[in-house]
């Protein structure tokens, strides 16, 4: 089961600065992402939201391979291609995976101009290793989780040292 994770910056890069790192450490497989996104609110108070990974390109992909394969079948594979491409994108991009974009601008309204927040879905994590490398952050919020009380105090123990 993912647990969530959203927590608030004082700056407008710290957010992206970690998800970083954490995105490493998942290749080094020290934690498990399901989700990660950055939401920024700029000194004018806008709101930018930038998600780790896009369905739109991976359905277009799909649907592309389909449609190709479909089009071979009734001798019309440029056809079947771009029918494929155009539909899984759409598909792709109505596919609401991972953390909600909805809770993720509502977080991100309520941020101070010039702040940032990091929403996160955690699977699996070695935390000794995770809270060894995030040590390095200052000033961290934990705005929400889905953790045990435990778990979230000791994250928040871990940001306060």
């Amino acid at each position: 089961m993912s647990s969530l994770v959203v927590l608030a910056f004082d700056n407008e890069t710290d957010a992206e600065r970690m998800r970083d790192d954490l995105l490493q450490l998942q290749k080094e497989r020290l934690i498990g992402l399901e989700d990660a996104a950055v939401a920024v609110r700029d000194k004018e108070g806008k709101v930018k939201v930038k998600q780790i990974s896009s369905m739109a390109g991976a359905g277009a992909l799909g649907g592309a391979f389909w449609g190709l394969l479909i089009g071979l079948i009734f001798f019309v594979p440029v056809f079947g291609l771009v029918v494929g491409a155009a539909a899984g994108a759409l598909a792709g991009k109505y596919a609401d995976v991972g953390v909600d974009d909805k809770f993720i601008k509502e977080v991100g309204n309520t941020l101070q101009p010039g702040n940032s927040a990091l929403f996160l879905l955690v699977k699996d994590v070695v935390p000794d290793k995770v809270e060894d490398t995030l040590k390095k952050y200052k000033n961290v919020k934990v705005i929400k989780t889905s953790l045990s009380n435990e778990q979230e105090e000791k994250l928040r123990h871990a940001f306060a040292s």
